[in-house]
């Protein structure tokens, strides 16, 4: 049985774990629903050539099913797959705001709210899904630098 500080341990990395997980789930489940749609969305950007168009738009919400799921079932490099993917997106968010595009930030569904504040609010929104998965990296960081006698190259592993 897990005493009180135990279980607020437990719930402040797997809270955070399945919370990132299934956003990145249900991202891609939305966006392979609509793949024409997301790609019409994409190409707004201007940011893909038309002939990369299609596999992107097919592309990217499969590895943010793929990376969601993996994250909830802990499968290694699923949280270094989504960090990866976040820094990306706020590339592009950001990209967006700088050239002042009045359109839907795609994250979720091809019919949100459009122009600036809606491609600000995916970016701060992006911006705090960076740190929890910064704050669920350190959790792994701290619990497997605790175990003793596990080689540093498998500590990274796990980490990862």
């Amino acid at each position: 049985m897990l005493s009180g500080i135990g279980k607020i341990k437990l719930l402040s990395y797997h809270l955070p774990r399945i919370a990132v997980g299934g956003i990145f789930t249900y991202s891609g489940i939305i966006k392979l629903a609509d793949v024409k749609g997301f790609a019409n969305l994409i190409s707004q950007y201007d940011l893909v050539p038309e002939s990369l168009l299609a596999p992107v738009a097919v592309g990217l919400p499969g590895l943010e099913l793929l990376a969601g799921m993996a994250l909830l079932f802990e499968i290694p490099g699923a949280l270094s797959v989504i960090f990866a993917m976040l820094l990306m997106f706020c590339t592009v968010l950001w990209y967006g705001i700088l050239k002042n595009l009045d359109i839907d930030c795609g994250c979720f569904s091809t019919s949100e709210l459009q122009g600036q504040d809606s491609l600000r609010q995916a970016l701060y929104r992006d911006f705090v899904m960076i740190a929890v998965c910064g704050s669920l990296f350190l959790h792994r960081f701290l619990r497997f630098k605790c175990e003793q006698g596990a080689d540093l190259l498998m500590k990274f592993r796990k980490i990862i």
